[in-house]
């Protein structure tokens, strides 16, 4: 049986390498009666692989459990996979069977087992070694014969490290282990998802399918999806059910992809790996950014000023001295032509010492204009090559630059095309 066949079988859409080699690993360890243990961030399809494993082998014919063990309070977890004697505790009114007694001859996924309880852990290392449990409330030792797949979506080493998961138990599930890729790291694999989601919602709303426009298919493939396939679905769903125009641009779409939260400005030490000593980028590099963003804040306000100040119809220095709190204009001893830092931007001092003239002639603060213009420039230029600079050393994948950059990768795409970069 080949990867095309079990894609089509479970419903796995993609081409992705390292999806690929998720399905073969799967295929190769299904037949056997190894531990698997899945690892991978929350929606990216996890299940699916346990179901490979159990449809391929030779316990196809038996019982299949999904057990989510983060759903599970820690009280009742215990006599859920376990089972439990009537009389073990408040409200055991009758005996009953856990999934571990039901599924004797089958398969148990056991998802999200990173948020198992201690005790329950031990109980579950027992099971995997002897293949013998016993109930809550019981003294009577039984025996089960149940393959384990396990499923996380946290980093159980770190886990171990901190004592919240067993190492025993974590070398004893992690017999073979399948990582299932994040859907920012599969490429197109994307665009083939939201044409399947968005031509089955179609169909299911009874409209027409949507259709991208190439700009917006590149903004759908730079979205990093937190919540992987199960967000792309959601997303999907959304837009056919909403959009009554079905070619959808860049612009329309992003209204669909959650906002994403603002970060402060931290410093960027570089990569400390890197032995080139000319991949990294310096403080100077980074503060250069900050204030090129800054600037970008206030450019706007600036050129409304001048404009108004220019303005025969205005008298600028009414203006200047009536919203003196926003531009924050001090006194200074400097000599005339001098500049004098406010928070906001420079200007320069007139000399006051000739009558009739207004304390901010207009043609001084063009050179002002001037001066701010030739910064801006230079921090675009700066900016310009940073991005360059931050391709070029993650080999044009947007995702590792704009890590690097300390931005977000749908404000690098802007980047890009405000710079016409090519990636």
């Amino acid at each position: 049986m080949d990867i095309q066949t079990i894609k089509n079988r479970f419903g796995i859409i993609g081409n992705a390498d390292q999806l690929n080699h998720a399905i073969r690993v799967a295929m190769q360890v299904a037949p056997t009666e190894m531990t698997v243990l899945i690892t991978g961030e929350s929606g990216v399809g996890k299940e699916s692989f346990s179901k490979i494993i159990h449809q391929l082998s030779a316990r196809k014919h038996g019982s299949f459990i999904a057990v989510n063990c983060g759903a599970i309070p820690e009280g009742t977890i215990d006599s859920e996979l376990f089972g439990h004697e009537k009389g073990a505790f408040t409200g055991a009114h009758d005996s009953r069977k856990g999934y571990f007694e039901v599924t004797n001859g089958g398969t148990i996924f056991l998802d999200e087992i990173g948020e198992m309880p201690l005790p329950t852990q031990s109980r579950l290392l027992r099971v995997l070694e002897n293949g013998e449990f016993i109930k809550v409330g019981a003294s009577k030792v039984n025996k089960t014969d149940v393959r384990v797949v396990a499923a996380t979506n946290v980093n159980l080493i770190k886990a171990v490290e901190k004592g919240k998961f067993r190492e025993d138990l974590y070398y004893r599930l992690n017999t073979v282990p399948i990582y299932v890729p994040p859907l920012r790291e599969r490429g197109n694999d994307i665009e083939l998802l939201f044409r399947k989601f968005t031509s089955d919602f179609a169909e299911k709303y009874k409209v027409n399918p949507i259709k991208l426009t190439p700009e917006a298919v590149k903004v759908l493939l730079n979205f990093r999806y937190p919540g992987n396939i199960r967000q792309l679905k959601n997303i999907s769903e959304q837009i056919s059910l909403l959009e009554m125009e079905k070619e959808v641009d860049a612009e329309r779409l992003m209204k669909y992809l959650p906002q994403e939260g603002n970060m402060m400005p931290a410093i960027y030490t570089g990569d400390k790996s890197s032995t080139s000593g000319n991949d990294g980028f310096s403080e100077r590099d980074i503060l250069y950014k900050i204030l090129f963003d800054m600037r970008n804040d206030v450019e706007e306000l600036k050129k409304l000023v001048h404009s108004v100040l220019k303005n025969d119809d205005y008298n600028g220095d009414e203006i200047l001295k009536e919203h003196q709190d926003l531009f924050e204009i001090k006194s200074s001893s400097k000599e005339p032509g001098d500049i004098v830092e406010s928070q906001n931007y420079p200007y320069l001092i007139q000399n006051s010492k000739e009558e009739g003239r207004n304390n901010y002639d207009i043609e001084e603060v063009q050179d002002a204009d001037h001066e701010i213009e030739e910064e801006s420039l230079s921090l675009e230029k700066k900016e310009k090559e940073m991005i360059q600079r931050a391709l070029e050393k993650n080999n044009n994948k947007r995702k590792y630059a704009a890590q690097d950059l300390g931005i977000s990768e749908r404000t690098l795409y802007r980047k890009i095309k405000q710079y016409d970069l090519q990636n």
